[in-house]
């Protein structure tokens, strides 16, 4: 895993289309049980360097109902994004995921991740790449039939702040998926 993982890091397959530079993001271990796969890093991560460590990734943290020292530790969350490097800014946000990264490291990484009790899947680009035809029409047709997709896949929307909106329209989530969620993370980490 950790030359796998020094690859990784030293990827710049997309080098030329990123606006900041290539800085792959990925946390990952043979013991981990839990496996988050996210969108791409966001500006702040890309500075840092650190997984998830923006509002987006408290309120993720907050979501699963674990501290930090929990999410951090490689042998129980393996962090992998869709894109492992910040992709620059959108109109409406940060842009899609570069689409090289998945089918370059996914599968190498997930033939090292024998331990995956679940697999937390946020937003829409990680639901279609592993749900395939199984996602719904959008993300709240996906995350609203959650349980069908149980118990290997969660899918969840992107916990960024900018989703508020999202979360005040559709407050079943709170009510009815959050407690699945926290449960299954900590059934997954025992």
């Amino acid at each position: 895993m950790n030359a796998l993982l020094a690859r990784i890091r030293a990827c710049t397959e997309c080098a030329a289309h990123l606006p900041h530079g290539a800085r792959p993001v990925i946390q990952a271990h043979p013991e981990a049980r839990i496996l988050i796969i996210g969108q791409a890093p966001g500006a702040r991560v890309h500075a840092s360097g650190i997984p998830w460590d923006d509002p987006s990734g408290k309120q993720l943290r907050s979501w699963l109902g674990i501290d930090d020292a929990t999410f951090y530790d490689a042998t129980k969350i393996a962090l992998m994004p869709m894109g492992f490097c910040y992709p620059g800014k959108g109109k409406t946000g940060d842009l899609p995921p570069r689409p090289e990264c998945a089918p370059l490291w996914h599968d190498k990484v997930l033939k090292l991740l024998p331990n995956i009790r679940l697999t937390l899947l946020i937003g829409q680009h990680a639901q279609r790449h592993y749900l395939g035809e199984a996602a719904g029409e959008n993300l709240t047709e996906t995350v609203r039939s959650f349980r069908s997709h149980l118990p290997r896949y969660l899918p969840l929307p992107h916990p960024s702040p900018r989703n508020r909106f999202w979360m005040i329209k559709n407050a079943w989530f709170e009510t009815e998926l959050i407690p699945v969620l926290q449960k299954a993370v900590d059934a997954a980490l025992k």
